[in-house]
């Protein structure tokens, strides 16, 4: 591929404008710069490289990047429940599910998920592939939470079939920023891949993907740091990134999640404003937790309904928003046990 820089593209990185160009990640530019599959004007380019307009840009192909693959490690797992057929593990933030995109072989395939698996059970359903063991649904990497795992085929295909009849049900709670119109209300509107920010998902185009999400008020608080409300949300569908998509698209991102427009820093314009007062605070994840699960096992049909409890880092990060709250007003003092 041929690329020829226009000048209303002068000034800009050369690694900037091909991701804009390609539509790839920025990890994937670096790739192909890495291994010298992007030539500028003919020679080798690199990623700092300041356009002018007018130079030819040349893609070789694609990197070849060393195999995938899913690999035994020594990881601890909390476990919910566990059986011959299932198992239930509690996701720590920070863990990915399965081995993804990245810069090197350690950072694509060490500290998963399956990777513990792998480890603690030994075997796992291959239905969904050798680099998705026992993998029947996913939680996002900086979601902690409920997740289950098949054991064996059968039940894979088992409870692959209650997810997509939409059997499984599960909630979620997040907390997130501002005061949420409705006490109670329901978000359907179909996603997709952001065209230009290819590691977000949108709302905002024709043909994606429906996604359907059921949100309830559990209690506002009005704080030094802002308003926010923590939220009960149910999903029918289980599209990437969708509750962070979603409640972003009512103006109400998710505490800590960055990609979808919450500050990084709580409090900062008013310790700027407001000298004496609370220091700013951050999340260095997202305030999204799978707290409920329920679903048929997938031999006996015995209804499993489990639970989580917000982690702790979650919970330390609640009190210092309460501590510095001008009030908490309870929704429903009922729901703060499930928590």
């Amino acid at each position: 591929m041929t690329i020829a820089v226009a000048s209303d593209d002068a000034a800009k990185r050369l690694d900037q404008f091909l991701v804009s160009y390609l539509g790839v990640s920025r990890a994937r530019v670096q790739e192909l710069l890495h291994a010298e599959k992007i030539l500028l004007n003919d020679a080798p380019a690199k990623a700092s490289q300041k356009l002018r307009g007018g130079e030819r840009i040349t893609v070789l192909g694609p990197a070849e990047r060393p195999p995938l693959r899913a690999m035994a490690e020594e990881i601890p797992l909390d476990i919910v429940y566990e059986d011959d057929d299932l198992a239930v593990i509690n996701k720590p933030a920070g863990m990915m599910v399965h081995a993804g995109a990245g810069a090197s072989e350690d950072q694509r395939n060490r500290g998963t998920l399956v990777n513990a698996l792998l480890h603690h059970f030994g075997s796992l359903s291959g239905v969904g592939g050798e680099m998705r063991p026992g993998i029947v649904h996913r939680l996002d990497k900086e979601t902690s939470g409920l997740i289950v795992v098949a054991k064996n085929d059968e039940a894979h295909r088992k409870l692959g079939e209650q997810f997509a009849r939409r059997e499984v049900k599960k909630k979620y709670v997040a907390l997130v920023h501002g005061w949420v119109k409705k006490e109670a209300g329901t978000i359907s509107a179909s996603i997709s891949r952001d065209r230009v920010r290819r590691t977000r998902m949108t709302i905002r185009h024709a043909g994606g993907r429906e996604a359907v999400s059921h949100y309830r008020v559990i209690r506002r608080l009005d704080t030094s740091f802002g308003k926010f409300t923590l939220v009960e949300v149910s999903i029918d569908t289980g599209r990437t990134h969708q509750i962070r998509v979603h409640m972003a698209s009512l103006g109400n991102p998710v505490v800590g999640d960055t990609l979808y427009g919450a500050p990084r820093e709580l409090g900062k314009t008013a310790a700027r404003n407001k000298p004496g007062g609370p220091a700013p605070i951050s999340l260095a994840r997202n305030f999204l937790h799978a707290a409920e699960l329920q679903l048929a096992h997938p031999r006996t049909g015995a209804k499993l309904a489990l639970k989580s409890p917000l982690p702790a880092e979650l919970e330390s990060f609640r009190t210092m928003l309460e501590k510095g709250a001008a009030s908490g007003i309870r929704v429903d003092t009922g729901s703060e046990g499930r928590i």
